[in-house]
């Protein structure tokens, strides 16, 4: 079916869309519970909305086009988020399956703590719907984990990328591995949710159709016009002792291979950015990171979109996926990974986030996650491989990723 002809089908549902104030205390609005298993989820420290139900799945190609067509029957708040919206998490690679959700009932709250519901449905559609979270069930208690590839392969790959950078084959690329979970019992995904938020505080955590995480890295955020992206590349561990963790930090920065790393990041972001701003900002010099385990080097970029602007989707669509998740040159780093990892990421590393009918959302890189599928989870990390990597340090830093996310599956 053609775009035309599936967005005129769409277009002959009659959505619309109802936002009303709700008048509690943002502190007992419980943003997990609202999503409750079966919902989506996205929490940060701006906007975090919570959904349930689903009204329809669109194509991402066909997302900001359809939102513009519900029509809004009542909207009393006018902050990002409200109104109709979109949630999802896209493949790392282009797959015709891909698909957003427009949820039937979302709950949303700003930072400043206005809170609201929208549903969205047929006009006749009560403004209410049942959304009452399931019973919750114990988690499990036993746990089998499985490296997948096994350590020696993985670092053998690694070899293999450095020997194909220093054939100059190509400057960087970012290798995968994974950790495959078994319980037995169910994973209760809002256990998994609510030990993510208190890991990792500062993350974007985030919950769709069982693909759960908390990324540190912004992709993309835009609010009206303005647009700001944070990459991030280049790692260390942390001690959690204070002078410890800033000798190490002072190290990360003085690192040239992760300085020539995280400049590759920053230099294809805002090459993707420019065509479509009027201004942007880029720090001379990259930020320390800090998160639970690790640190990172990070550089926000700021900017003003020129008008029309692109949606929160689209650019997200056009910055991904950047060195940080690839390599560079894209399209050679990206047939190198695909040989080197032997399995597809599915969604690992790819934009996951939200989008709005004027625009507005924000979209992280979807790492720090895990796919939950009833007794099994498959948990991915990757690092940047550039000339000079050793496979035992990357290893050893991509160990130091996935214990982080392992603290908030499994639970013994």
């Amino acid at each position: 079916m053609t775009r035309s002809r599936l967005t005129a089908q769409l277009r002959r549902g009659g959505l619309v869309a109802r936002t009303v104030r709700l008048d509690v205390d943002p502190a007992d609005v419980d943003l997990i519970g609202c999503a409750g298993a079966d919902g989506v989820l996205w929490e940060h420290e701006g906007v975090s909305l919570a959904g349930r139900g689903v009204a329809t799945r669109l194509p991402p190609a066909l997302v900001d086009d359809f939102l513009a067509t519900i029509e809004v029957e009542q909207d009393e708040v006018d902050v990002p988020g409200t109104g109709a919206i979109a949630i999802g998490a896209l493949p790392f690679t282009p797959d015709g399956g891909a698909a957003l959700i427009v949820p039937e009932r979302v709950v949303g709250r700003t930072a400043d703590g206005v809170v609201w519901e929208t549903t969205i449905g047929a006009p006749d559609t009560p403004s209410h719907a049942d959304t009452a979270p399931a019973s919750p069930r114990r988690s499990p208690s036993g746990f089998r984990l499985t490296a997948v590839p096994s350590h020696a392969d993985w670092c053998g790959a690694v070899a293999e990328a450095v020997a194909r950078i220093e054939a100059g084959e190509v400057e960087k690329v970012v290798l995968a591995r994974a950790v495959d979970v078994e319980t037995d019992g169910p994973l209760v995904v809002p256990d998994i949710l609510r030990r993510l938020r208190a890991l990792f505080p500062s993350c974007m955590v985030f919950s769709v159709d069982g693909f759960v995480g908390a990324s540190p890295e912004l992709l993309v955020a835009r609010l009206g016009l303005d647009v700001r992206s944070q990459p991030l590349a280049g790692t260390v561990a942390r001690s959690g002792d204070p002078a410890t963790d800033a000798r190490l930090a002072g190290a990360l920065l003085a690192s040239s291979k992760d300085r020539r790393e995280h400049g590759l990041v920053v230099d294809a972001v805002a090459a993707a950015l420019r065509p479509v701003c009027d201004r942007l900002d880029i720090p001379a010099t990259p930020a320390i990171v800090p998160l639970r385990n690790v640190a990172h080097l990070g550089t926000t970029i700021q900017g003003r979109l020129a008008a029309p602007a692109p949606s929160a989707l689209a650019l997200a669509c056009r910055l991904h996926p950047t060195p940080a998740v690839a390599g560079t040159p894209t399209v050679a780093a990206l047939a190198l990974l695909a040989r080197l990892e032997g399995s597809t990421r599915g969604r690992y590393a790819g934009p996951v986030g939200w989008v709005d009918a004027r625009g507005n959302g924000e979209w992280a890189v979807g790492i720090r996650s895990a796919e939950v599928r009833g007794n099994r989870a498959r948990l991915m990390s990757g690092n940047g491989i550039v000339a000079g990597s050793d496979p035992d340090d990357e290893l050893a830093e991509t160990q130091l990723k996935l214990q982080a996310l392992l603290a908030a599956v499994v639970r013994p």
